[in-house]
């Protein structure tokens, strides 16, 4: 009876929301955007330090009107995907080429624009132990390795 006198003074508009957010004991669940939910594992806050992103960008003119390509790094990881632009978001679960370092991470990276094709691009990585990469992410390749005595 007392339900039935809450839906009758309003208390029942409440059952036919749509929530997106509600709590638990487990935890805190919330609806997501596709794009939100499908971005690379979040690196965990570390109070000790931060890891910055770096992003670059590079042009490679190819046929599809798709020709830049974006390359960001999360903590150990580094990622490479085709940009889209503001308005349409890159497919984050589908990247063109993704790298996991072990040993030290990337703190800094940039394309040679004057070398890039749609076959083919340069990509030189910095890492925080003092190595540089020079990595294709296209043909997924390594080419060079410099101050290779210290390991990755």
């Amino acid at each position: 009876m007392l339900l039935s006198k809450m839906a009758a003074e309003g208390g029942g508009k409440e059952m036919n929301e749509i929530k997106t957010q509600f709590t638990t004991r487990e935890g805190v669940y919330k609806l997501l955007s596709h794009s939100e939910y499908s971005r690379p594992n979040r690196v965990p806050f570390n109070s000790q330090g931060s890891n910055p992103v770096r992003v670059s960008f590079v042009n490679v003119n190819d046929q599809s009107g798709n020709g830049d390509r974006l390359c960001f790094n999360v903590g150990r990881e580094l990622y490479f995907y085709i940009y889209k632009g503001v308005r349409k978001a890159a497919d984050l679960s589908k990247p063109i080429d993704k790298r996991i370092y072990k040993g030290t991470q990337p703190t800094c990276h940039d394309f040679n624009h004057l070398t890039a094709t749609a076959e083919s691009v340069s990509l030189l990585v910095g890492f925080s132990a003092g190595q540089v990469q020079l990595i294709d992410p296209i043909k997924k390749e390594t080419s060079k390795l410099f101050n290779e005595e210290i390991k990755l």
